[in-house]
C-alpha cells in the first residue's frame, strides 16, 4: 500500500528540495515471533513510532525478498517510510532500537531471522560518521528491497554521496528478487 504524502513529499516542482531533509526508516521482517505474519508486525510496529515521537508522513507498499546473505533462510518482507521527528540522529536510533527490543527482536549472529529490523537510512543530507552512527546507511545504496520501495514514494530523492532513489533501484546488487507484495 503506497502512502505518499502529496504536497511535502509528492511530485511536484519542490519535492526534490524537500526531499533533501528526509528522515528514512527501512523496515523489516523474517521472524513472525508472536504475530500473525510479518506484515502484521510491520503494521504494528509503524503504530509504535507515534509514541516514540516519529511520524510517519509516507509510506511504501511492503515487498518481499529472499534472506540474504542466506536464502535458506525465512523470506523478508521490508518497506520504507519518511518520517518527521524532533529526535537527532543517536535519540531516534535509540527510539528505533526501543520499538524493536518490544517486538522481540535478539541481536545474536549477523543476519539471523529477525522480528524487526530497523534501520536510519538517512538523516537529511548528513553523511559521515557521527560517533559510530555512520549516516546515510552504509549498504542502503545496494539493496533492492530498501531502494525499492524508497524508488515508490520518493524516486527523487538524492542520496546523500549522489544518485536518486529510482536510479539507485535500478542499479541494486542485492536483493534483486525484492518484489511489492
Amino acid at each position: 500500500m503506497n502512502r505518499s504524502v502529496e504536497g511535502e513529499y509528492g511530485r511536484d516542482a519542490d519535492a526534490g528540495a524537500a526531499l533533501d531533509d528526509a528522515v528514512i526508516v527501512a523496515l523489516g521482517c523474517n521472524d513472525k515471533g508472536v504475530w500473525r505474519d510479518c506484515e502484521q508486525a510491520l503494521e504494528a510496529a509503524l503504530a509504535r513510532f507515534r509514541a516514540e515521537g516519529v511520524d510517519v508522513l509516507a509510506r511504501s507498499s511492503w515487498w518481499r525478498s529472499a534472506a540474504w546473505p542466506d536464502p535458506d533462510d525465512p523470506p523478508f518482507l521490508n518497506g520504507v517510510v519518511i518520517v518527521r521527528t524532533e529526535h537527532e540522529p543517536h535519540a531516534l536510533m535509540a527510539a528505533l532500537g526501543r520499538i524493536e527490543e518490544a517486538f522481540g527482536r535478539q541481536r545474536g549472529r549477523r543476519n539471523a531471522p529477525r522480528t524487526l529490523d530497523l534501520d536510519l537510512v538517512a538523516y537529511g543530507r548528513m553523511s559521515g560518521d557521527f560517533d559510530g552512527l555512520i549516516l546515510p546507511h552504509p549498504r542502503a545504496a545496494e539493496r533492492l528491497f530498501v531502494m525499492g520501495p524508497l524508488a515508490e514514494i520518493a524516486p527523487d530523492w538524492r542520496h546523500p554521496r549522489g544518485g536518486r532513489a529510482a536510479d539507485l533501484a535500478k542499479a541494486a546488487t542485492v536483493g534483486r528478487d525484492a518484489r511489492r507484495t
